[in-house]
């Protein structure tokens, strides 16, 4: 398909659409349900994979029952969170956030297929939304799965509780909230069999599954593939722009949490969190967080039973050790976060020092050393614009490297890895190729997010790409596609990458001297991230 009839097609308004509109009825386990169809896909959206968590706060949800046939036309809720929502974003980022209202029943999920096709069954992509473990949903426009499902594929997207709803660990105070740390994980691993038992009545195969996340939702994928009861759901994983998917919180740190919660609530008593109202828990969360120090947040646990290690330790590389994994991040992933406040680009090279040394801790004189490193191939960027993208390999490349060496040196399943350099010419080109440019490319929905990725030609080109690659991966396992060269697997002695960029191509351990440079530092914790706004 060219690029001009892409852009006419995605370019029809939505009264076009409607007016093809077509319902059709699936039946599942859960119950019967009535989907739309329009332009040759089938969209059931907001269905719901768990049954009510009201009456079972921070407790294992079960699954959805319902009688007749439920309309399933339109996005469900989202997960209680704090941040605000699209209308609270700056233009550039409110593809990828929605305005959908927010409820504790927020377990629904959204399914998209091809009408019809000529495939007996089609593989599964099962995203998860980015957004720490804090925020986010799966309804923003940008994450819309008709484009990406047109390529042959069946495209699932999830909410699930998050934050404190989602990972506030109570199993030290009674055994009834032993789950209470991992529900949030838990409802993917719920939503998960979901799709195992029901996603042949969308055309999708149940026996070739690939999860994939961008952000959080990347590290919710590392998650997954560290859970034995996730085992088994899922056959390929594709993580995009991660930086906390190394290290989960303790017992030790999340039980501070639990503590630093009730003191904010001046409460003991644990029936107290029960029946709080949603809005007096989400307003707890970032007073709890500064009485812990500021330095910690709401997040899976390793409770030694759902979640036994880290995600990339030796034993939970060995639970996931036949899934082939695509990883990847973006050259400069941090310009998306420091965009909404660009002064951070007018720093002195000595303020700039001083955040580097802070965020590496290291002595100056190792901040200097890593500053004239990326400065050298960079003359013409000024000591804020080196900060951050310091800041950004520190958070994100140093975490996808890490997990794809350990996973290279460990496992016989092949590891991918990619790097986007590609850049956006938006905001005077400011962005360059910042943290969730991915996204828009891989769900073949450049033109909803115009005002991230501006509306050169080019986009088309990589967007074909990347989607081409993403869809390859997700039907064998190995992202081999026509517009595409040939992409090696990882390999600790090459380090092959592909790198899309103007001109996509394979590169061995692209930037090398910063890579080194920067393990000589200690290693991020997620724990200890500093914020974007200047300070």
């Amino acid at each position: 398909m060219c690029a001009l009839d892409y852009r006419r097609r995605n370019e029809s308004n939505g009264e076009g659409r409607r007016q093809r509109a077509e319902r059709r009825v699936v039946d599942t386990v859960g119950g019967k349900l009535r989907g739309v169809t329009a332009d040759g896909v089938s969209a059931f959206r907001g269905i719901p994979y768990g049954d009510t968590t009201l009456g079972g706060r921070f407790q294992q949800a079960a699954p959805a029952r319902w009688t007749g046939v439920r309309d399933a036309d339109r996005y469900g809720p989202s997960a209680p969170q704090i941040h605000p929502g699209a209308t609270a974003v700056p233009i550039h980022l409110a593809w990828n956030f929605d305005s959908e209202r927010r409820s504790e029943d927020c377990l629904v999920l959204n399914v998209f297929t091809p009408a019809s096709n000529s495939w007996d069954t089609l593989p599964v992509m099962v995203f998860f939304h980015g957004g720490s473990f804090a925020h986010g949903s799966a309804s923003p426009i940008g994450l819309d799965g008709r484009n990406l499902a047109e390529q042959g594929v069946v495209v699932v997207s999830i909410n699930h509780r998050l934050n404190v709803f989602g990972h506030l660990y109570l199993g030290h105070y009674h055994e009834r909230y032993a789950d209470s740390g991992n529900v949030g994980l838990l409802d993917a691993v719920l939503a998960l069999r979901w799709v195992r038992e029901n996603i042949s009545q969308f055309g999708g195969d149940p026996t070739s599954v690939t999860i994939f996340g961008q952000s959080g939702g990347g590290s919710k994928v590392a998650g997954l593939m560290a859970m034995p009861a996730a085992k088994g759901l899922f056959h390929r994983a594709i993580i995009q722009s991660a930086s906390s998917m190394l290290r989960f919180a303790t017992i030790e740190e999340a039980a501070r949490n639990a503590h630093h919660l009730l003191e904010v609530l001046q409460s003991s008593r644990l029936s107290t969190l029960d029946d709080l109202p949603v809005k007096a828990l989400l307003e707890a969360v970032p007073r709890t967080v500064a009485a812990a120090g500021g330095v910690d947040n709401f997040r899976p646990v390793i409770d030694g039973d759902h979640l036994p290690a880290q995600p990339f330790d030796a034993d939970s590389i060995g639970l996931s050790s036949a899934v082939p994994l695509l990883i990847g991040w973006c050259e400069t992933e941090q310009r998306a976060a420091f965009s909404l406040a660009p002064e951070n680009y007018d720093q002195t090279r000595e303020e700039a020092l001083e955040r580097v040394g802070r965020f590496l801790d290291v002595p100056r004189r190792v901040a200097s050393t890593v500053m004239s490193t990326y400065a050298r191939p960079r003359p013409h960027d000024s000591p804020g614009d080196l900060m951050t993208l310091i800041y950004g390999d520190h958070r994100y490349r140093r975490t996808v490297t890490r997990a794809a060496e350990l996973r290279a040196a460990t496992v016989e399943a092949p590891t991918y890895a990619y790097l986007l350099k590609w850049k956006s010419p938006v905001l005077g080109g400011s962005l360059r190729s910042p943290h969730m440019l991915c996204l828009p490319f891989v769900f073949r929905n450049v033109d909803h997010a115009t005002e991230f990725v501006g509306r050169e030609t080019d986009r088309y080109r990589l967007q074909e790409e990347m989607s081409q690659a993403w869809v390859a991966f997700a039907r064998t396992g190995r992202p081999v596609c026509e517009k595409l060269p040939h992409w090696p697997r990882f390999s600790l002695s090459g380090r092959p990458t592909m790198v899309f960029d103007r001109h996509t191509a394979v590169e061995n351990d692209p930037a090398a001297g910063e890579r080194l440079i920067l393990e000589s530092c200690p290693p991020y914790m997620p724990a200890e991230a500093e914020g974007g706004r200047r300070h």
